[in-house]
Protein backbone atom coordinates (compact mmCIF):
# COMPACT_ATOMS: atom_id res chain seq x y z
CA UNK A 1 0.00 0.00 0.00
CA UNK A 2 1.07 3.59 -0.58
CA UNK A 3 0.92 6.80 1.40
CA UNK A 4 -1.46 8.14 -1.26
CA UNK A 5 -3.92 5.31 -0.58
CA UNK A 6 -3.72 6.00 3.14
CA UNK A 7 -4.43 9.68 2.53
CA UNK A 8 -7.48 8.68 0.48
CA UNK A 9 -9.02 6.56 3.24
CA UNK A 10 -8.29 9.25 5.88
CA UNK A 11 -10.01 11.86 3.72
CA UNK A 12 -13.04 9.64 3.11
CA UNK A 13 -13.28 8.74 6.80
CA UNK A 14 -13.35 12.43 7.73
CA UNK A 15 -15.57 13.69 4.91
CA UNK A 16 -17.94 10.69 4.72
CA UNK A 17 -18.53 11.62 1.07
CA UNK A 18 -16.61 10.39 -2.00
CA UNK A 19 -16.93 13.67 -3.91
CA UNK A 20 -15.75 15.83 -1.01
CA UNK A 21 -12.90 13.44 -0.22
CA UNK A 22 -11.80 13.48 -3.86
CA UNK A 23 -11.87 17.29 -3.95
CA UNK A 24 -9.80 17.40 -0.78
CA UNK A 25 -7.23 15.04 -2.29
CA UNK A 26 -7.34 16.90 -5.63
CA UNK A 27 -8.19 13.81 -7.68
CA UNK A 28 -11.29 12.70 -9.55
CA UNK A 29 -13.95 10.78 -7.67
CA UNK A 30 -13.47 7.60 -9.79
CA UNK A 31 -9.71 7.69 -9.07
CA UNK A 32 -10.27 7.86 -5.32
CA UNK A 33 -13.09 5.29 -5.37
CA UNK A 34 -11.10 2.76 -7.39
CA UNK A 35 -7.99 3.19 -5.24
CA UNK A 36 -9.93 2.61 -2.02
CA UNK A 37 -11.72 -0.44 -3.47
CA UNK A 38 -8.38 -1.93 -4.55
CA UNK A 39 -6.98 -1.38 -1.05
CA UNK A 40 -10.01 -3.08 0.52
CA UNK A 41 -9.64 -6.02 -1.88
CA UNK A 42 -5.93 -6.28 -1.11
CA UNK A 43 -6.59 -6.29 2.64
CA UNK A 44 -9.68 -8.47 2.21
CA UNK A 45 -11.73 -6.28 4.57
CA UNK A 46 -14.39 -3.61 4.17
CA UNK A 47 -13.02 -0.31 5.48
CA UNK A 48 -16.18 1.58 4.52
CA UNK A 49 -19.86 0.75 4.31
CA UNK A 50 -21.59 2.38 1.38
CA UNK A 51 -25.36 2.96 1.36
CA UNK A 52 -27.97 5.48 0.26
CA UNK A 53 -27.43 7.52 3.43
CA UNK A 54 -23.75 7.99 2.65
CA UNK A 55 -20.48 6.47 3.80
CA UNK A 56 -19.72 5.06 7.24
CA UNK A 57 -16.53 3.55 8.60
CA UNK A 58 -16.72 -0.09 9.68
CA UNK A 59 -15.36 -1.14 13.10
CA UNK A 60 -12.24 -2.65 11.51
CA UNK A 61 -12.05 0.38 9.27
CA UNK A 62 -11.82 2.66 12.32
CA UNK A 63 -8.70 0.80 13.44
CA UNK A 64 -7.20 0.97 9.96
CA UNK A 65 -7.87 4.71 9.63
CA UNK A 66 -6.35 5.34 13.07
CA UNK A 67 -3.20 3.48 12.04
CA UNK A 68 -3.15 5.30 8.69
CA UNK A 69 -3.15 8.62 10.54
CA UNK A 70 -0.15 7.47 12.55
CA UNK A 71 1.71 6.37 9.43
CA UNK A 72 1.06 9.69 7.67
CA UNK A 73 2.15 11.64 10.73
CA UNK A 74 5.33 9.59 11.02
CA UNK A 75 6.09 10.16 7.34
CA UNK A 76 5.73 13.92 7.78
CA UNK A 77 8.33 13.80 10.54
CA UNK A 78 11.00 12.98 7.95
CA UNK A 79 10.75 16.54 6.64
CA UNK A 80 10.61 17.91 10.18
CA UNK A 81 13.71 15.95 11.16
CA UNK A 82 15.56 17.22 8.12
CA UNK A 83 14.56 20.79 8.95
CA UNK A 84 15.42 20.39 12.61
CA UNK A 85 18.91 19.33 11.65
CA UNK A 86 19.33 22.78 10.14
CA UNK A 87 17.45 25.20 12.36
CA UNK A 88 14.36 24.34 14.41
CA UNK A 89 13.27 27.98 14.37
CA UNK A 90 13.09 28.55 10.62
CA UNK A 91 10.30 26.18 9.53
CA UNK A 92 6.61 27.06 10.10
CA UNK A 93 4.96 26.40 13.45
CA UNK A 94 1.24 25.65 13.60
CA UNK A 95 -0.10 26.98 16.89
CA UNK A 96 -3.56 26.17 18.22
CA UNK A 97 -5.21 28.26 20.92
CA UNK A 98 -8.62 28.10 22.54
CA UNK A 99 -11.14 30.89 21.98
CA UNK A 100 -11.03 32.20 25.56
CA UNK A 101 -7.24 32.66 25.52
CA UNK A 102 -6.39 33.66 21.95
CA UNK A 103 -7.73 37.24 21.77
CA UNK A 104 -6.06 38.21 25.04
CA UNK A 105 -2.70 36.44 24.79
CA UNK A 106 -1.82 36.38 21.08
CA UNK A 107 -1.52 40.20 20.66
CA UNK A 108 1.24 40.08 23.29
CA UNK A 109 3.18 36.94 22.37
CA UNK A 110 3.19 37.33 18.59
CA UNK A 111 5.27 40.55 18.66
CA UNK A 112 7.60 38.87 21.16
CA UNK A 113 7.98 35.86 18.87
CA UNK A 114 8.80 38.15 15.96
CA UNK A 115 11.67 39.49 18.04
CA UNK A 116 12.87 36.13 19.36
CA UNK A 117 12.24 33.97 16.28
CA UNK A 118 12.02 36.32 13.27
CA UNK A 119 12.50 33.50 10.74
CA UNK A 120 9.81 31.15 12.09
CA UNK A 121 6.47 31.58 10.25
CA UNK A 122 3.51 31.19 12.61
CA UNK A 123 0.10 29.82 11.63
CA UNK A 124 -2.72 30.29 14.16
CA UNK A 125 -5.71 27.98 14.65
CA UNK A 126 -8.18 29.40 17.18
CA UNK A 127 -10.77 26.80 18.15
CA UNK A 128 -12.53 24.71 20.77
CA UNK A 129 -10.45 22.40 22.98
CA UNK A 130 -12.08 19.33 21.44
CA UNK A 131 -11.21 20.44 17.90
CA UNK A 132 -7.62 21.29 18.86
CA UNK A 133 -7.32 17.88 20.53
CA UNK A 134 -8.25 16.19 17.26
CA UNK A 135 -5.99 18.42 15.14
CA UNK A 136 -3.08 17.88 17.51
CA UNK A 137 -3.59 14.13 17.30
CA UNK A 138 -3.76 14.25 13.48
CA UNK A 139 -0.66 16.44 13.19
CA UNK A 140 -2.59 19.42 11.77
CA UNK A 141 -1.21 21.63 14.53
CA UNK A 142 2.12 21.31 16.35
CA UNK A 143 1.38 22.84 19.74
CA UNK A 144 -1.68 24.18 21.54
CA UNK A 145 -2.28 26.75 24.26
CA UNK A 146 -5.21 25.63 26.38
CA UNK A 147 -6.47 25.11 29.92
CA UNK A 148 -5.81 22.03 32.02
CA UNK A 149 -6.87 19.34 32.60
CA UNK A 150 -5.98 18.01 29.16
CA UNK A 151 -5.20 14.31 28.84
CA UNK A 152 -4.37 12.76 25.48
CA UNK A 153 -2.29 9.71 24.59
CA UNK A 154 1.28 10.55 23.54
CA UNK A 155 0.75 14.26 24.22
CA UNK A 156 2.89 16.22 26.67
CA UNK A 157 1.64 19.23 28.64
CA UNK A 158 3.51 21.97 30.49
CA UNK A 159 1.70 24.34 32.89
CA UNK A 160 2.52 28.01 32.28
CA UNK A 161 0.50 30.14 34.68
CA UNK A 162 -2.63 30.27 36.81
CA UNK A 163 -5.25 32.82 35.80
CA UNK A 164 -7.88 34.03 38.30
CA UNK A 165 -11.52 34.60 37.39
CA UNK A 166 -13.24 37.93 38.00
CA UNK A 167 -16.86 39.04 38.04
CA UNK A 168 -18.18 41.49 35.45
CA UNK A 169 -21.44 43.22 36.31
CA UNK A 170 -23.45 46.31 35.32
CA UNK A 171 -22.24 49.42 37.12
CA UNK A 172 -25.71 50.02 38.58
CA UNK A 173 -25.92 46.54 40.10
CA UNK A 174 -26.06 46.57 43.95
CA UNK A 175 -23.11 44.14 44.14
CA UNK A 176 -20.94 46.71 42.36
CA UNK A 177 -20.80 48.55 45.69
CA UNK A 178 -18.70 45.71 47.14
CA UNK A 179 -14.90 45.66 46.88
CA UNK A 180 -15.04 41.88 46.51
CA UNK A 181 -17.96 39.50 45.99
CA UNK A 182 -18.56 36.16 47.63
CA UNK A 183 -19.46 33.41 45.15
CA UNK A 184 -22.60 32.58 47.14
CA UNK A 185 -23.89 36.11 46.49
CA UNK A 186 -24.13 35.26 42.80
CA UNK A 187 -26.69 32.55 43.44
CA UNK A 188 -29.99 33.59 41.89
CA UNK A 189 -28.44 36.30 39.73
CA UNK A 190 -29.03 36.22 35.94
CA UNK A 191 -25.88 34.42 34.86
CA UNK A 192 -24.39 34.83 31.39
CA UNK A 193 -22.20 31.93 30.24
CA UNK A 194 -20.54 30.74 27.07
CA UNK A 195 -22.49 28.11 25.16
CA UNK A 196 -21.94 24.37 25.31
CA UNK A 197 -18.61 23.29 23.83
CA UNK A 198 -16.57 26.03 25.50
CA UNK A 199 -14.34 24.58 28.20
CA UNK A 200 -14.42 27.90 30.10
CA UNK A 201 -18.13 27.36 30.76
CA UNK A 202 -17.34 24.02 32.39
CA UNK A 203 -14.45 25.55 34.34
CA UNK A 204 -16.78 28.16 35.88
CA UNK A 205 -19.37 25.57 36.86
CA UNK A 206 -16.66 23.34 38.35
CA UNK A 207 -14.95 26.18 40.22
CA UNK A 208 -18.23 27.61 41.53
CA UNK A 209 -20.30 24.53 42.49
CA UNK A 210 -22.76 26.62 44.51
CA UNK A 211 -23.66 28.62 41.43
CA UNK A 212 -23.89 25.50 39.30
CA UNK A 213 -26.21 23.76 41.75
CA UNK A 214 -28.46 26.80 42.23
CA UNK A 215 -28.87 27.40 38.50
CA UNK A 216 -29.96 23.87 37.61
CA UNK A 217 -33.54 23.29 36.55
CA UNK A 218 -35.60 20.29 37.77
CA UNK A 219 -34.08 17.95 35.17
CA UNK A 220 -30.53 18.98 36.03
CA UNK A 221 -29.84 21.34 33.12
CA UNK A 222 -27.94 24.58 33.71
CA UNK A 223 -30.26 27.56 33.46
CA UNK A 224 -28.68 30.73 32.10
CA UNK A 225 -30.21 33.95 30.87
CA UNK A 226 -28.20 33.70 27.66
CA UNK A 227 -25.48 31.53 26.15
CA UNK A 228 -22.85 33.75 24.54
CA UNK A 229 -20.67 32.82 21.60
CA UNK A 230 -17.58 34.65 22.91
CA UNK A 231 -16.31 36.43 25.98
CA UNK A 232 -16.73 39.73 24.14
CA UNK A 233 -20.39 38.90 23.49
CA UNK A 234 -20.84 38.32 27.22
CA UNK A 235 -19.17 41.67 27.94
CA UNK A 236 -21.64 43.42 25.59
CA UNK A 237 -24.56 41.66 27.31
CA UNK A 238 -23.39 42.87 30.72
CA UNK A 239 -23.00 46.42 29.38
CA UNK A 240 -26.59 46.16 28.13
CA UNK A 241 -27.69 45.27 31.68
CA UNK A 242 -28.78 41.75 30.75
CA UNK A 243 -27.01 40.09 33.66
CA UNK A 244 -23.60 39.33 35.15
CA UNK A 245 -20.80 37.08 33.98
CA UNK A 246 -17.49 35.60 35.08
CA UNK A 247 -14.39 36.16 32.95
CA UNK A 248 -10.74 35.18 33.09
CA UNK A 249 -8.73 38.16 34.35
CA UNK A 250 -7.01 38.64 30.97
CA UNK A 251 -10.43 39.39 29.45
CA UNK A 252 -11.45 42.03 32.00
CA UNK A 253 -8.83 44.64 31.14
CA UNK A 254 -10.64 46.09 28.12
CA UNK A 255 -11.39 49.81 28.16
CA UNK A 256 -14.23 49.35 25.68
CA UNK A 257 -16.77 50.59 28.23
CA UNK A 258 -16.66 53.39 30.78
CA UNK A 259 -16.91 52.61 34.48
CA UNK A 260 -20.47 53.92 34.51
CA UNK A 261 -21.51 50.93 32.35
CA UNK A 262 -19.60 47.92 33.68
CA UNK A 263 -17.56 47.14 36.77
CA UNK A 264 -15.07 44.37 37.49
CA UNK A 265 -14.86 42.84 40.95
CA UNK A 266 -12.68 40.03 42.32
CA UNK A 267 -14.07 37.08 44.23
CA UNK A 268 -13.96 37.38 47.98
CA UNK A 269 -11.43 35.03 49.51
CA UNK A 270 -9.74 32.48 47.25
CA UNK A 271 -10.59 33.23 43.62
CA UNK A 272 -11.41 30.39 41.22
CA UNK A 273 -8.67 29.99 38.62
CA UNK A 274 -7.71 28.08 35.52
CA UNK A 275 -4.27 26.68 34.71
CA UNK A 276 -3.06 27.63 31.22
CA UNK A 277 -0.64 25.20 29.58
CA UNK A 278 1.13 24.16 26.40
CA UNK A 279 0.34 20.77 24.82
CA UNK A 280 2.28 19.03 22.06
CA UNK A 281 2.84 15.55 20.70
CA UNK A 282 5.64 13.68 22.45
CA UNK A 283 7.07 12.84 19.03
CA UNK A 284 7.28 16.48 17.85
CA UNK A 285 10.91 16.85 16.71
CA UNK A 286 11.40 20.59 17.33
CA UNK A 287 11.72 21.19 21.07
CA UNK A 288 13.35 24.59 20.46
CA UNK A 289 10.10 25.82 18.89
CA UNK A 290 8.16 24.74 22.00
CA UNK A 291 10.72 26.51 24.18
CA UNK A 292 10.33 29.67 22.07
CA UNK A 293 6.56 29.74 22.59
CA UNK A 294 6.97 29.18 26.32
CA UNK A 295 9.62 31.90 26.61
CA UNK A 296 7.46 34.44 24.76
CA UNK A 297 4.50 33.75 27.04
CA UNK A 298 6.58 33.99 30.21
CA UNK A 299 8.14 37.29 29.10
CA UNK A 300 4.69 38.76 28.39
CA UNK A 301 3.36 37.59 31.74
CA UNK A 302 6.18 39.23 33.66
CA UNK A 303 5.68 42.64 32.00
Amino acid sequence: MTLTELKYIIALAQERHFGKAADRCRVSQPTLSVAIKKLEDRLNVAIFERNKQGVTVTPIGEKIVTQANRVIEESLKIEDIALSGKDQLTSPLRLGVIFTIGPYLLPHIIPQLRVNTPNMPLFIDENFTGVLRQRLREGKIDVAILALPFVETDVLTKPLYDEPFDILLPAAHPLAQREAIDANELVGEPLLLLGDGHCFRDQILTACPGIAQATRDPVGQIQTMADGTSLETLRHMVASNLGITILPRSATGSHLYKDDLVQVRPFKGKSPTRKVALAWRASFPRPSAIDAIEAAIRICKTH
